[in-house]
């Protein structure tokens, strides 16, 4: 079944169902992209640096036997590399084996010690990450239009950035706006307002932890969940055919097969089922005392977004 796509505003169309790759072990990441690929229809992937599994990503595509033309692979600038973003960039195109990116995101907007105490995770003696505070967003996102101007990369974007910080630190410097904002979106965090602020800029928002996480209490939401049995569905399907119906680009992560294409499958059935009196009733589930994110890093910044808590300010 081919998967709908959602087109940049530079013309780039990118599939609607990612798979995520965080949080999946090396061993374990090249098995599941190989079958999201040969058996499970994907052809969008979502990696980052931190996630230390980018060169079993590359072999994963080339098992799968799918031609790179095929494939809309996206990367993340790490923290300590906001100095030095084609160098990242490098070092990512070297792990997947492939000499261009479809997608390149700023992973989170500030710039993290590179000669710290930790090659990914400097810490300061108080046990907070060690963050640069003289550096300035901007001069990234300068170096990341550079690459994309290359063409070593068909899109630039950003994630975990809130319209505060978007309105401050990057636009009013920008000669290419972000193609994309990628966020903690989902049922119980669905962030309305920076949604609808995204979209009116031409900015496309992609939901990473769709469905939460393992135990997450979205899997068993009773609202998603009636909705699930009306169509004879999953809860997954619904939550994921939720965001799908709003035009948000999807990232459920799994590394078993079985759920890797259940996924995927369930995503565009569901998508193609709910009815707009069942998005509005989904709409109003977080607002009804359920609002909850689920990442939360100890960054010690005001990001800007509402209910993130700060324990100190640079």
């Amino acid at each position: 079944m081919a998967c709908p796509t959602v087109k940049l505003s530079n013309g780039v169309e990118i599939p609607i169902i990612g798979l995520g790759t965080w949080q999946s072990k090396p061993n374990e990441v090249t098995a599941a992209v190989e079958v999201a690929l040969r058996e499970g229809g994907y052809r969008h992937l979502d990696c980052a640096a931190a996630y230390g599994n980018e060169t079993e990503v590359g072999e994963g595509i080339r098992r799968s036997g799918v031609p790179r033309s095929e494939i809309f692979i996206t990367s993340k600038l790490w923290c300590t590399k906001h100095s030095r973003v084609e160098e990242g960039l490098d070092e990512t195109l070297a792990k997947l084996g492939t000499d261009y990116l479809d997608l390149y995101l700023i992973h989170w907007p500030f710039h993290l010690n590179p000669n710290g105490n930790h090659p990914v995770f400097p810490t300061r003696p108080d046990g907070t990450r060690e963050i640069l505070p003289d550096w300035q967003l901007k001069d990234t996102w300068v170096q990341m239009e550079a690459v994309y101007k290359k063409g070593k990369v068909r899109a630039i974007g950003i994630s975990n950035v809130s319209e505060k910080w978007l309105e401050e630190k990057i636009l009013p410097y920008a000669e290419v706006v972000p193609h994309v904002n990628q966020l903690e979106i989902h049922l119980y965090n669905p962030q309305h307002k920076l949604v609808e602020y995204l979209t009116s800029k031409g900015i496309v928002t992609q939901a990473y932890s769709p469905i939460g996480s393992t135990n997450s209490p979205i899997l068993t939401d009773e609202t998603a969940s009636a909705i699930a049995r009306k169509y004879d569905l999953q809860i997954t399907d619904v939550l994921l055919g939720y965001l799908m119906a709003k035009n948000i680009v999807i990232l459920p992560k799994s590394v078993t097969p079985a759920r890797i294409i259940s996924n995927y499958k369930g995503a565009l059935a569901a998508g193609s089922k709910l009815t707009k009196e069942d998005i509005e009733q989904l709409d109003g589930v977080a607002a009804s005392g359920k609002q909850k994110r689920l990442i939360m890093p100890p960054w010690g910044v005001d990001l800007g977004f509402d209910n993130w808590p700060v324990a100190k300010t640079n």
